[in-house]
């Protein structure tokens, strides 16, 4: 997956419009872009949303096809651009598909009633803002599977993305990436930058060591990399390349957008060029005759040596979703 577009959950009108803009998923937001007084007039809107898109999906499972490990939520400000869907952004729907819907939910008792109102056959999963500890996604754990067996769906199908907004919570990722239910972790970085009391410069190397703790906790646990941040200027996409295939080299896959005019950026950056998949299929295939000869190094077609390390990454490029 290379991008997950915000939309406001209390606007019908654009959840209709984001599945024709050509985004990978699309995050529904029940945190920031709802003001308390409209929370439950946005649960019953996402509700039927997503209640038809369940019905387009053919009755079950995640939207776009089965599986809900490549979407995550961050958090950033609120997503109400009028203009954010304008025709003169629009990405045709054929270029990707239809996309998967993924829900972000409140922290907490309020984010478990956001959760009864949602989970259903037209869910990928949950992005829970202001996840702090194992606890707290224990507790989801519980409520989750109570709704999954009332609505018919397999105990453990819904998944959980859990968002990283404080200091506090980039310390335990290494324990949440291990909590139940958990496919991916994602920085909350508005939020985080105001906990650490940092003020992000050009390069932003002020959040460079949290971004790598979240890369490093989602390898260890054997999660699916994080989703690179969102960026607020979405006019300036020269620079939205620029640092989008820098989060790309520190370990992150995919990107959340607030816009749909970045879309086109971050599925240039993290769509594999031709050349790249065919050098990835012959290095595996290098590989693997290396093993059938009994030698488990092989060399790649410039003559350079390479092992089962490097070759791990030519097969990640070949299977990622």
């Amino acid at each position: 997956m290379r991008s997950y577009l915000y939309v406001p959950g209390d606007n019908p009108a654009k959840l209709a419009k984001a599945l024709t803009v050509g985004a990978d998923a699309l995050i529904v937001d029940l945190e920031d872009a709802v003001p308390p007084s409209g929370k439950d007039a946005a649960r019953a809107a996402v509700a039927a949303f997503l209640a038809g898109a369940g019905a387009a999906a053919g009755g079950g499972g995640a939207v776009g096809g089965a599986g809900a490990a490549g979407m995550i939520a961050v958090s950033g400000p609120r997503v109400g651009l009028d203009h954010a869907f304008g025709p003169e952004t629009a990405i045709s729907a054929g270029e990707a598909g239809r996309p998967r819907v993924w829900v972000r939910v409140n922290s907490g008792d309020i984010g478990h009633i956001d959760a009864a109102a949602v989970v259903g056959a037209g869910l990928a999963g949950l992005c829970v803002a202001k996840t702090e500890s194992v606890a707290q996604v224990a507790a989801l754990d519980g409520v989750l599977g109570e709704l999954e067996r009332a609505a018919g769906l397999g105990v453990g199908s819904v998944k959980v993305v859990p968002l990283l907004e404080s200091a506090a919570a980039v310390l335990a990722a290494p324990e949440i990436a291990r909590a139940p239910r958990v496919v991916r972790l994602q920085l909350g970085e508005a939020d985080l930058a105001a906990d650490l009391g940092v003020t992000l410069g050009p390069d932003e190397r002020e959040l460079l060591w949290a971004r790598s703790q979240a890369v490093l906790a989602s390898a260890a646990a054997g999660i699916a990399p994080p989703v690179a941040p969102v960026s607020v200027n979405f006019r300036d996409l020269d620079a939205l390349r620029d640092s989008t295939v820098a989060l790309k080299r520190l370990g992150f896959r995919g990107r959340a957008c607030i816009h749909p005019a970045q879309l086109s950026v971050v599925h240039e950056v993290f769509t594999p060029t031709e050349a790249e998949l065919a050098a990835a299929r012959d290095l595996v295939g290098r590989h693997e005759q290396a093993l059938r000869d009994g030698s488990g190094v092989c060399l790649d077609a410039h003559g350079r040596l390479v092992d089962e390390a490097v070759v791990r990454s030519a097969r990640r490029l070949l299977t990622q979703d």
